[in-house]
């Protein structure tokens, strides 16, 4: 794939009604060369036949979504996380992605000891990193913003995830920027800077942040210029890093769910053109 839709690829969280196939169709149609899966698509259709309807449609695999959810306490949790996200690096792996997202879990049912929860993160990262690393496939944390912290992810920053990675080589674990939940760190810059200088970004997801925050406040990402971030400067730090990967679109968003999957693409494609492919390049 050459042009300007190079790098761009389709995350099917944001065609979340389309199953597997019709994602894949509609990015190959698009004239996209990538595709985000997600874990539950996958499943539907089995590893096996994923892997296969990606490579048919001659697209790569840029991520997976997800693994993670890691800061349970009790024995039980903590096998039940490590079993299923070693199954993760597995699948990752079959689909030929280097790229496994994790959201690393909030705090279990009455803890509010956050320190207590990010350290068990880091005990789990210890745990999985040989894994993933035989495999091939890279641990990606993905710090959210923080009015998920409580139920989804102890990691709200880049230098949060960049400390958790830094005991680890590049090649395991790392990190992914995604627009919507970083935007507003007053030092969102120089961690996009260190985590380029540390070789640790494996991911750059964009989408915008929508007012006002929808009822379920997962459901706020928009599409991009339909919200409030400013995608220039952040695209210039990405591209000031020498990073070179994909760029996949990535929203969750009642409204936009509910559009036909190809005029969404239509829409994708046009505002990525305008509002991050023009900082792509250093």
């Amino acid at each position: 794939m050459t042009g300007d839709l190079a790098r761009l690829s389709l995350n099917t969280a944001t065609t979340k009604r389309w199953t597997l196939r019709e994602a894949i169709d509609g990015a190959a149609r698009a004239g996209l060369p990538a595709v985000g899966l997600w874990r539950d698509r996958v499943a539907e259709a089995g590893l096996e036949a994923a892997a296969k309807t990606v490579r048919d449609a001659g697209l790569r695999v840029s991520s997976l979504c997800r693994g993670g959810f890691l800061t349970a306490a009790d024995p039980a949790g903590v096998r039940a996380a490590l079993a299923d996200n070693q199954a993760a690096i597995v699948e990752a792996a079959a689909l030929n992605t280097d790229a496994l997202i994790l959201v690393v879990g909030g705090l279990p049912n009455g803890d509010r000891n956050l320190a207590g929860a990010r350290a068990r993160v880091a005990d789990r990262l210890a745990e999985l990193a040989p894994f993933a690393r035989e495999h091939g496939v890279r641990l990606v944390l993905e710090p959210l913003h923080p009015m998920y912290v409580a139920d989804r992810a102890v990691l709200s920053t880049l230098d949060q995830a960049l400390d958790l990675a830094a005991p680890h080589p590049p090649d395991a674990v790392a990190v992914v920027v995604d627009t919507f939940h970083v935007f507003w760190d007053p030092n969102l810059a120089h961690g996009i800077a260190r985590a380029g200088h540390e070789n640790r970004i494996a991911a750059y997801q964009v989408c915008d942040f929508n007012l006002p925050i929808a009822a379920d406040a997962l459901l706020s990402r928009g599409m991009m210029g339909d919200g409030v971030i400013d995608f220039t400067p952040i695209t210039r730090a990405i591209a000031d890093t020498g990073y070179t990967g994909d760029v996949e679109v990535e929203i969750f968003n009642s409204d936009i769910w509910s559009a036909p999957g190809d005029e969404v693409i239509t829409t994708m494609t046009a505002r990525y053109r305008e509002l991050v492919l023009p900082h792509l390049t250093a």
